[in-house]
């Protein structure tokens, strides 16, 4: 009965091919898709490297201009590219010209205490660098004390315009010689301190008129007109000044005026 009753087939499922096909082929190359570099082809790279290296040391070496290609940028951010508002504030107003030695007809920077290099040297006391005064401007600045520029202030007012008077139209700016300078009297080895060395004196050579002349002390001293003022310029400083010397003093002072605030026993020292 068992075998009567048996399939003529087996009832296991057949997998089909319509339903399960075969496996695809792979994709993947045979062989790699990477470029191989071959020896020669690095050796003629590096060799052209080499070529192009030495063509640019060459043209250097004659002076030609070489073109070189701008470095790529970096990945980094730059540091501290923002500017300090507050330093370039401080900067600004320590150069700022204005009213120095509470006189506003003496225009100027405050220096503060400048140090000497020579024993005896040096302004202790609050140094000015000083531009203008009384609206007639320096060549070049100098570094003085207060004292020396209310003295020069005292002298343009009075004695200078006085001298000059309408002549040129009037001075508009002092050949400053020199102000402060750390050296000896006339530079002489082992002499005593210049007052320059003090902040206490300024030198001056001549004189620019509104007209565009000008008086030279070199030139003009003893000659005619100009001559005439030059020595009444040199008059008229002693007084605001302790010392005036000028080219009948000495040598060293042939070319122009010195004029200091050093006080003497005897009053002013003017020659």
């Amino acid at each position: 009965m068992a075998q009567a009753n048996a399939p003529d087939r087996s009832l296991r499922p057949v997998a089909r091919e319509d339903v399960f096909p075969p496996a695809l082929p792979s994709s993947a190359p045979e062989r790699s898709l990477r470029p191989k570099v071959r020896p020669g082809n690095l050796a003629r790279s590096s060799s052209s490297r080499a070529n192009a290296a030495s063509a640019v040391a060459a043209a250097e070496a004659a002076g030609q201009p070489v073109a070189r290609p701008a470095p790529a940028p970096s990945a980094t951010p730059a540091r501290d590219t923002e500017p300090d508002v507050k330093q370039t504030r401080r900067k600004a107003s320590a150069t700022r010209v204005g009213k120095v030695c509470k006189d506003r007809k003496l225009q100027g920077t405050e220096v503060g205490n400048v140090p000497g290099k020579l024993n005896g040297c040096g302004i202790r006391r609050g140094a000015v660098k000083l531009y203008s005064v009384s609206g007639v401007t320096l060549s070049q600045p100098a570094v003085m004390e207060c004292d020396t520029a209310r003295a020069l202030k005292k002298w343009v007012e009075g004695g200078m315009d006085s001298a000059v008077g309408r002549y040129g139209r009037g001075v508009v700016e002092l050949k400053v010689a020199a102000g402060y300078s750390c050296r000896t009297r006339n530079n002489r080895p082992g002499a005593k301190i210049s007052e320059h060395g003090k902040g206490r004196a300024i030198d001056i050579s001549g004189f620019e008129l509104k007209n565009g002349d000008t008086i030279s002390v070199l030139n003009d001293w003893g000659k005619g007109k100009k001559g005439r003022i030059l020595k009444k310029m040199h008059s008229k400083a002693c007084g605001p000044f302790g010392t005036v010397l000028g080219p009948n003093s000495d040598r060293y002072h042939k070319d122009h005026f010195h004029f200091d605030v050093a006080k003497h026993r005897g009053g002013p020292y003017c020659r």
